[in-house]
């Protein structure tokens, strides 16, 4: 017998992410690539100077399992000079080897097995094998084209009993779209009686083109049952450094890092050194993200157009999304495929981010976290077709 027949998978239906096979694709094929999220430009190079003082000349040992104090205490100052919101650094700040690990620590945590966990498709693709290999169930409300806004009562009519956590993204991956103050109104409302916990997935906070953004951290109710994620790779253009942050009361952070220190335990030292050291230091850092971004975001908007594809809103995050439909009937895995092979552009299908997408939907995921010039000659490409 071989070890194959008796091995029983955990994650069945789980197979290479969409983003390990696009990005593959587009080195293969040479094609320029808009698909998975991540930034062709160098951060800050004084917070690189500041990493590679840390790594020279400082601590590489193992930091404390809840973060570096120094980072901690930016990252309190930074929550409360962004939402006014006072969080002790001690007890209820816990610094994660990326939000991936915070996402997973915090399902992990709370999630029993046959507890229901309501997400908002299209969701992350990370969430659903988090409830999963916790025991858990997802159940899901579906976000529709072209707002992508929460429907309160088809939510409230899958509340039971059984309803553990809630997994909110706002600004929204892949979608680009916000909730405002009154989404969080109507999510408490909802389980404001209830047993249930929040997720809120905030990697994207600082990347939002309204004038303020809405947060947990602003919500006094919400904020007491909810646990926040944000990232350090998303806000300073670091995906490979993978730090990232929960926020929250300190009963659940007890259980938080009950799970985080025998996943990874500890995030790499002298990145946290540096890091905390540029917030301490440069407390605006964070500020311009939304702006820089809006410009990136309206370079491609107008290099697009005059194409055949229809822009969808785009509110928040380094994502736009593009309707296909006037071009080709092909479903958005094949397209994406196509355009590739054809195009020289890799694109995200957002099908794959819903466990069941809308039946006729033809929508593609751009990523403009790139330089200008990336972002005018895919533009380009694309406006032939």
């Amino acid at each position: 017998m071989t070890i194959s027949s008796t091995l029983t998978s955990k994650l069945p239906s789980v197979g290479t992410t969409i983003f390990t096979r696009m990005s593959a694709l587009a080195a293969e094929k040479g094609a320029i690539n808009l698909s998975q999220g991540f930034p062709d430009f160098p951060p800050d190079a004084r917070l690189l100077a500041r990493a590679s003082q840390a790594i020279l000349t400082g601590n590489n040992q193992y930091s404390p399992m809840t973060g570096l104090p120094i980072l901690r205490g930016a990252i309190a100052s930074l929550v409360e000079r962004h939402y006014g919101r006072k969080v002790n650094a001690l007890s209820e700040i816990t610094v994660t080897s990326g939000a991936s690990e915070a996402i997973f620590d915090t399902i992990a945590a709370l999630v029993h097995n046959g507890d229901e966990v309501i997400l908002f498709d299209p969701a992350y693709d990370l969430y659903e094998p988090a409830v999963t290999l916790a025991g858990g169930v997802c159940k899901r409300v579906t976000l529709t084209a072209p707002n992508f806004r929460p429907d309160w009562q088809a939510f409230a009519e899958l509340l039971t009993d059984k309803t553990r956590l809630i997994l909110i993204n706002t600004p929204h991956n892949p979608t680009g779209s916000c909730w405002l103050a009154e989404d969080l109104e109507s999510l408490w409302r909802a389980i404001a009686s209830r047993d249930i916990y929040v997720l809120s997935d905030e990697v994207y906070e600082f990347i939002h083109f309204g004038e303020s953004a809405v947060s947990v951290h602003k919500h006094a109710e919400l904020s007491k049952r909810s646990l926040v994620v944000s990232s350090f790779g998303k806000s300073f253009h670091l995906t490979g450094w993978k730090v990232g942050y929960v926020v929250a009361p300190a009963e659940l952070t007890v259980e938080l890092r009950k799970v985080h220190q025998f996943v990874s335990f500890c995030t790499a030292t002298p990145l946290q050194q540096a890091l905390g050291e540029h917030l301490t230091a440069e407390p605006e850092a964070s500020t311009g993200l939304a702006s820089f971004y809006r410009q990136k975001r309206d370079v491609l908007r107008g290099a697009l157009a005059s194409s055949r594809f229809k822009l969808l809103p785009c509110e928040g995050t380094y994502f736009q999304l593009l309707d296909y439909s006037a071009i080709s009937d092909l479903d958005d895995v094949a397209f994406c495929e196509w355009l590739i092979d054809q195009v020289g552009v890799a694109a995200i299908p957002v099908s794959v981010f819903y466990q069941q997408a809308p039946r006729d939907q033809r929508i593609i995921r751009l990523c403009f976290a790139k330089e200008e010039i990336t972002l005018l000659e895919a533009a380009r490409r694309l406006s032939e077709l």
